[in-house]
């Protein structure tokens, strides 16, 4: 238990410095928590100081962080699900079922294109190609969705028309790859797991008749009826209870814990006072305390040292230029197709390629489902890291700053 204690004590002042260091940078503060992951990982801190990383994080002691990071991975994604709006998906549906299409499709077709090479390279044995393509298609097309929101809560964009569409786009972009997610983890064979691939997809198929025909409906019900009562404290545990529970479902399926909790968010309902307390109450545990583990155990799979030589580099940059021209290039194109001019496209594109904690969470689990090498998980750690950080010098190259009078702004993105 001391070992623990003192593991978590570490894991969060880190965390809590390096974040600090990123803000006075200019980047959002996951950002250095992401860094700050690594920094306690093999690439730094075990080469600084082999033996107290050893004696301090030994293999064998990372289990109850690993816990930990679920759990709190877990109620991360519902509050993200939590959070969408549906009536803002719906005035801007046109640029956002567009841009957000284009900005999964094209990066799925260059991730398909890619995936032969890499995976001969660099997948671990066993791995289908068709599964293979998928996880890597999923890792190129996600948008953080909170990092993105806090970024445009930075900037002041949050209420203008391009804090809106980018919203609504990478909630699309979050919607699909989830799902495109939850299939290619179907194809994976999984350890102590009987059921076969038929069987999964039956169950999956049941699951989501489910949540969104039943869970849904009655979650809008109850929005109608209960919209003044408070939550309350038995309500908030019948809440969690519900989410853990459709995570244990979707675990039993073959999927992941992660996409039942994602889901759960979605159907919960639109309580604007509820969406206000329930993100007050859990936010905070969340944020401070248990996702900095997981970038702490993101950190210790992150082996900055396997990118050694010139064509792991190379492989690095081609993974870099993939990501960023399939993300940006079809949001910036799709942007265009709508009316945009190219400085709002450019806008556009720029936040939707930001990555950060999600894309850290999806190749998490393709590495926990030895889909992607140490080598390849560490180049995309490296692609999440950059492309994120280029979120924000690109909007001040663009001159893209939130104001009173951003609505009268050319640099606004109008609705569709």
């Amino acid at each position: 238990m001391t070992l623990l204690l003192l593991q978590m004590t570490t894991v969060l002042l880190t965390a809590l410095l390096f974040g600090w260091v990123a803000r006075k940078f200019g980047q959002a503060r996951v950002i250095g928590e992401i860094v700050g992951g690594i920094f306690l990982g093999p690439s730094v801190f075990g080469r600084i100081a082999p033996h107290a990383s050893a004696s301090l994080f030994p293999p064998s002691s990372l289990g109850p962080f690993d816990v930990l990071s679920t759990v709190g991975l877990i109620l991360f994604l519902f509050l993200i699900g939590s959070q969408l709006e549906y009536e803002h998906l719906r005035r801007h549906r046109t640029t956002a079922t567009l841009t957000s299409g284009m900005s999964i499709v094209l990066p799925f077709l260059i991730a398909a294109a890619i995936a032969p090479s890499l995976r001969i390279r660099f997948a671990p044995d066993g791995v289908g190609s068709l599964a293979f393509a998928l996880f890597l298609g999923v890792s190129m097309s996600i948008t953080a969705f909170p990092v993105l929101a806090r970024i445009l809560e930075e900037r002041q964009l949050q209420s203008t028309s391009l804090g809106t569409t980018a919203l609504m786009c990478a909630a699309v972009d979050d919607v699909s790859a989830w799902t495109l997610l939850a299939i290619a983890l179907t194809l994976i064979p999984h350890s102590g797991q009987s059921m076969g691939l038929p069987y999964r997809l039956l169950w999956l198929g049941i699951y989501l008749t489910v949540m969104v025909g039943i869970v849904r409906p009655l979650g809008k019900r109850l929005a109608r009826r209960q919209n003044t009562i408070a939550l309350s404290y038995e309500v908030m545990g019948i809440i969690v209870a519900v989410v853990l529970g459709s995570a244990a479902a979707t675990e039993a399926i073959g999927v992941h814990p992660l996409f039942g909790a994602f889901l759960a968010g979605v159907c919960f309902p639109r309580i604007q006072h509820w969406q206000s307390t329930l993100r007050a109450r859990l936010d905070t545990v969340v944020s401070v305390l248990l996702l900095p583990f997981f970038f702490a155990l993101t950190g210790m799979r992150t082996r900055l040292d396997l990118l050694h030589g010139a064509n792991m580099w190379f492989w690095t940059a081609v993974v870099l230029v993939a990501a960023v021209a399939g993300k940006m290039g079809g949001a910036v194109l799709a942007a265009r197709w709508t009316g945009q001019t190219w400085k709002n496209a450019w806008a556009l594109g720029a936040l939707l390629n930001t990555r950060g904690l999600v894309e850290l969470i999806v190749l998490n689990i393709a590495y926990n489902a030895h889909v992607f090498s140490p080598v390849l998980f560490t180049m995309l750690v490296v692609m999440a890291l950059i492309t994120t950080m280029m979120t924000t010098p690109i909007l001040d190259l663009l001159g893209i700053q939130g104001s009173a009078d951003q609505s009268r702004n050319p640099a606004v993105i109008e609705a569709a």
